[in-house]
């Protein structure tokens, strides 16, 4: 059977011209910057930073370039560097990987759950005389297994860097992810829940010693304008995307919540009982507050239903394909690895499908994915 024709109806994934439809008040408060030309660390970042510490209920926080130089000086703060080895997992985006790589440091893989995170039961057996740290992802917003990870990581005198790039909001029993080990890296890139108009991040932490650590390596290691104390990064938030944040600041849970709400509209209709034998969904772990950053399910005949949805113009996506232990750097040993067994992630990276999820979704479009999904099995239109 072929598809049939696509009616007048599109779901797509970036959300960005409906967030910002209105940028006249950023525009104006970008006007007022002007007018005092504080360009770098402004009043308008040492302000975002205060509202992220206490919407994390953290002590510190400091805005970085990116999510990626968030995790990067993590390390480096609490001590990896060249030769070490930090446990972590191999389906990830390449910025856990990369920061791991950029220090010299070497990545140990562990296979992952059900959830697409880390799994803790195979943490003690990937630990060598060369780990120096833990690094869990809290993948597609959903919070890794921070109590068992944290209990794991204690008993071996291990630090835990969290990497919550795309996990803003998300908890476990009302306790925010970033706060569970040394510090948590979180980015701001356009499509994350909180969003600014280009690259930038920011860190967690309530360990002043990590917190003046990253102070140092965020601004070239500058201990004052003439004293340089440690070799670090230009790797400062602007504060022109402090604004932005700041603009959006009161937003987050308003748009977490509809996610959270577009998440379980979904669950409900692919719940489906004749869906049961193609689709399966992710268990929903209770007391945790997963912030769907990106909604995923694993899916029979994948690829086929990928082609299928952006025919009917729903612009689903898949994250990712190639786990990191196969992907070309690694493989030529570029970044040199360390792994146990990772057949679940090499699974999971064959079947993984992603939808749109975002808080302008209405529920008509929700339900013609659901329906489209139900008509692509119905129909056995992978044949």
């Amino acid at each position: 059977m072929t598809p049939s024709q696509a009616p007048d109806i599109k779901v797509p994934y970036s959300y960005l011209k409906e967030q910002f439809d209105d940028p006249e008040p950023i525009l104006n408060a970008f006007r007022d910057q002007l007018e005092r030309c504080d360009f770098t660390f402004g009043r308008e970042l040492v302000e975002f930073e205060q509202k992220m510490a206490k919407y994390a209920g953290a002590k510190y926080a400091a805005g970085t370039s990116s999510g990626t130089m968030a995790l990067t000086m993590l390390l480096r703060a609490v001590g990896v560097g060249p030769g070490d080895e930090v446990i972590t997992v191999s389906q990830t985006f390449v910025a856990t990987i990369g920061a791991i790589a950029s220090i010299y440091a070497r990545p140990f893989f562990v296979d992952v759950t059900d959830d697409y995170t880390m799994n803790p039961n195979l943490i003690e057996q990937a630990i060598t005389e060369k780990t120096r740290a833990i690094m869990p992802v809290h993948y597609s917003g959903q919070p890794a297994q921070m109590e068992k990870i944290m209990e794991i990581a204690d008993r071996h005198k291990l630090p835990v860097i969290e990497d919550a790039c795309c996990a803003i909001s998300a908890k476990i029993n009302g306790k925010h992810v970033g706060t569970f080990g040394k510090g948590g890296a979180f980015s701001v890139h356009p499509l994350k829940n909180l969003n600014v108009w280009g690259d930038g991040g920011f860190i967690i932490t309530d360990d002043k010693e990590v917190y003046d650590r990253i102070i140092l390596l965020r601004n070239h290691g500058l201990k004052n304008r003439d004293e340089v104390e440690l070799y670090g990064y230009n790797a400062r938030l602007d504060t022109i995307q402090a604004i932005v944040g700041n603009y959006l600041y009161d937003q987050i849970d308003d748009i977490t919540n509809k996610r959270i709400a577009n998440a379980k509209n979904y669950d409900s209709g692919l719940s489906a009982p004749e869906l049961s034998q193609f689709i399966t969904l992710p268990p929903r772990r209770t007391g945790e507050r997963h912030v769907y950053h990106m909604y995923m399910f694993l899916a029979e005949h994948r690829d086929t239903l990928l082609n299928y949805l952006i025919h009917r113009e729903i612009e689903a996506k898949i994250h990712y394909p190639i786990p990191m232990h196969l992907q070309q750097a690694s493989l030529e040993q570029t970044v040199p690895f360390g792994k146990t067994d990772l057949s679940r992630t090499e699974e999971q990276c064959k079947q993984i499908i992603t939808l749109p999820v975002h808080q302008h979704l209405s529920k008509e479009q929700i339900n013609y994915v659901i329906t489209s999904i139900k008509e692509f099995y119905g129909n056995k239109l992978w044949k």
